[in-house]
């Protein structure tokens, strides 16, 4: 079969120990107990042990049951199906995404589905089916032939995880929020809004945020019947029961350690339509399959927890007659008989699988940029063997191996001499490096090199061709800038003067009161606008050429939107397309970006897009990054925090506390797809934390956290390259 690589006819699938067949598939009414939904599509196993693909056209995260028939959850939004072999689109209602594409100078568009979060069926009637995106939960009655959006709570972010819906006895969807926790709303009961239900769920330490429920599972019979719901946590092993009366969760289960993740929740040997209890629930967790026992005699310390190794052991040998890592799974055996396929006993439905396999969907390239520690050189400072040296005696005696170095920095300039003329006609090149001799020097000394590209935040490309390629400001009709006012009273005519010589650009405005005047400062920084193909062209042809030439890695910084200014709200961009947003913008522009170029790529973001699944205000929603580059590189600086963030006792700890668990967080978001690389702060800044704490130990701290959470990389970032009075501790 051609979708399958095999490299013999018959191979041995250990766990189960028979011949998985790759051959033509014959009767098309047999069944199909395993059902495999993977990176490339949905594969069925039947009980003689014959392989198929059930349909191919891209990722399958999620299979659904709805009574006789079946959904998945698809790259192409929602798929239904009566017989698993023939598939139809049931997306009406759903967004639709609109993705450019650019080639040889010609854009074309492509509308995909919205990436939908989660998808679910209501147990007790499967014509009823809830879904989400980043933004927005949607309700179908009619098996998903058409979805009604019911919105969501009024968030100032997107983020939603999970969703669900259960009669309580109304009808009750419900949704978790990666900052806020879970809401419900009851469609069907008049004037009915989100309500908050998050009484009883663990927060997350010195916040008053419930920490992110990653799934809920109903257990529900039939219609006027209260239903049973379990929630469970993204970063902590906690299952929950919901005590609908008292409108409170309460602790069924704990796990051991203090970062860890429940997920898949499903009941064990029951038969949810049906409307059977469960005497169980099985989930997936951090490397294993488990089950806890709802047996009111399970003991003082709570219900009995197995591990289910025979489920995890046919999940890890998928790949061996596959060769695609599974993303989720269903077992269905069909009752007693002589069968080829020995399978568990009940009903088994998992997804989120990428917990149990190593690399899941990770590209060749990431491999080629893990591990690596070191520290980013100022440009100025690699001109000379003067000033470059210090840098290499610091790094071997700490045993870097790592340089990130400034190809077109944070002012657009370009601080290398470019050989492509397209390069140099809309870049402006400002004291270059001699990079050849500098990567030669570095590849003598085994160092990995990688390339630093400011890409949006551009002020020589945005005065190019007259602001063409420039966010635009609808009120003045030139190029935006942010600028934040300030009132005071008024200065002397000279003291104005000599502000204006300052670094930031400073505008004096009259006020109603004769004695004040407004102080307008504009931030320095200008933009170029990220809906333009124009600018990805440019930002590609400078890292196709600079890994031509021998950098190892490109890192791309500031790929996102303006986010500060009181006129924000005045900045248009003129090159967005009908039906494009931040999302596709940025996604379309990374696609240009792999469409071109064929090296390790990473991206710095918010410390904060990091720590919480939500992309807002700047575009960067690291589940969606994930499929596109090798490496994301979080700014978790303490100092960018609110100041009693993590901050209990022992509050020294706090540096430790945020990059541990901001690596651990940012794996679990993107999905194990991407070396998580955290830039660690080495500088001081004069905020409340720093003043009291900053010390030789704060940033050891910052670097035994990103390290124990096993990554096994790191970046210093201190921006004067000020490293002689810092600890860094040696690898």
């Amino acid at each position: 079969m051609n979708f399958l690589k095999i490299v013999r006819s018959f191979v041995l699938f250990l766990c189960l120990g028979v011949a998985v067949q790759a051959q033509p598939w014959a009767g098309e009414g047999d069944e199909f107990p395993l059902l495999i939904g993977t990176g490339e599509g949905l594969y069925g196993v039947s009980m003689e042990g014959n392989l198929r693909s059930l349909w191919q056209g891209g990722e399958v995260r999620k299979i659904v049951e709805a009574g006789e028939s079946w959904a998945i959850l698809s790259e192409l939004g929602v798929l239904w199906s009566d017989d698993l072999l023939s598939w139809e689109e049931r997306n009406q209602g759903l967004p639709v995404k609109t993705v450019k594409i650019f080639e040889h100078g010609v854009k074309s568009f492509t509308a995909v589905p919205g990436e939908i979060k989660d998808l679910e069926v209501h147990p007790g009637n499967p014509a009823i089916m809830v879904c989400a995106t980043k933004d927005t939960v949607f309700l179908s009655r009619d098996s998903g032939r058409s979805w009604t959006s019911l919105g969501m709570p009024a968030y100032q972010t997107n983020g939603i995880k999970a969703v669900a819906a259960a009669f309580l006895p109304e009808l009750t969807v419900f949704l978790s929020h990666s900052i806020y926790g879970i809401h419900y709303l009851q469609p069907d009961v008049g004037d009915s809004e989100w309500t908050e239900l998050n009484a009883g769920i663990e927060t997350l330490e010195t916040t008053k945020d419930a920490d992110e429920i990653a799934d809920i599972l109903v257990i529900q019979g039939a219609e006027g019947t209260k239903a049973q719901v379990y929630v469970s946590q993204s970063f902590r092993s906690r299952i929950y029961a919901l005590d609908w009366d008292e409108k409170r969760f309460q602790l069924l289960w704990s796990g051991d350690g203090g970062f860890g993740t429940v997920d898949s929740l499903g009941p064990v040997n029951a038969v949810p339509n049906a409307g059977s209890a469960p005497v169980g629930l099985r989930f997936v967790e951090n490397g294993a399959v488990g089950e806890v026992s709802l047996s009111r005699d399970s003991g003082p310390d709570g219900p009995g927890y197995r591990g289910r190794g025979d489920i995890l052991d046919i999940i890890r040998n998928i790949p061996i007659y596959l060769e695609l890592d599974p993303l989720c799974l269903v077992i269905r055996p069909p009752g007693p008989g002589d069968y080829s396929l020995p399978l568990p006993e009940g009903s088994i439905n998992l997804s989120e699988l990428w917990l149990l396999v190593d690399g899941q969907a990770a590209r060749p390239e990431a491999a080629y940029a893990r591990d690596k520690e070191g520290l980013y050189l100022p440009v100025n400072h690699a001109m000379e063997s003067r000033t470059l040296q210090p840098y290499l005696d610091l790094m071997a005696e700490r045993c870097l191996n790592m340089v990130v170095i400034d190809m077109k920095d944070d002012y657009g300039r370009l601080r290398f001499t470019p050989h492509n003329p397209r390069i140099a006609e809309r870049g402006r090149v400002f004291r270059p490096l001699d990079i050849d001799d500098f990567l030669a020097r570095m590849k003598e000394l085994g160092i990995y090199t990688a390339a630093r590209i400011v890409v949006f935040k551009d002020p020589v490309l945005a005065g190019r061709n007259g602001g063409n390629y420039a966010v635009w400001d609808s009120q003045t009709g030139r190029a935006w800038a942010g600028y934040y006012d300030t009132r005071r009273k008024k200065t002397t005519p000279q003291a104005q003067a000599e502000e204006k010589k300052g670094p930031l650009e400073i505008e004096i405005l009259s006020a109603a009161d004769a004695d004040y005047e407004i102080l307008r400062t504009y931030y320095d920084e200008r933009w170029v606008d990220p809906f333009s193909e124009e600018v990805w062209d440019y930002i590609a042809d400078i890292a196709v050429e600079l890994h031509s030439r021998g950098f190892d890695e490109i890192q791309f910084d500031y790929i996102r939107f303006p986010t500060d200014g009181v006129n924000l709200g005045n900045a248009r961009y003129r090159w967005q397309d009908k039906g494009m947003d931040m999302e596709s913008a940025i996604v379309s522009f990374l696609r240009h970006i792999c469409s071109r170029l064929d090296a390790p790529v990473s991206i710095d973001i918010y410390g904060a897009n990091g720590w919480y699944r939500t992309g807002a205000r700047t575009g960067q929603e690291v589940e969606l990054l994930s499929r596109y580059v090798d490496v994301i590189c979080p700014m978790f600086y303490p100092s960018h925090f609110a100041q009693d963030f993590l901050a209990q006792d022992p509050a020294e700890l706090r540096p430790y506390r945020i990059y541990n668990l901001g690596v651990r967080r940012t794996v679990h978001i993107g999905r194990g797809r991407v070396v998580v690389r955290p830039y660690v702060q080495a500088f001081y800044l004069n905020v409340a934390y720093d003043r009291k704490y900053y010390d030789h130990d704060y940033v050891r701290r910052e670097v035994e956290g990103a390290r124990d959470a096993g990554q096994g990389g790191l970046t210093y970032w201190n921006n004067s390259g000020r490293y002689e009075d810092i600890p860094l501790p040696p690898r």
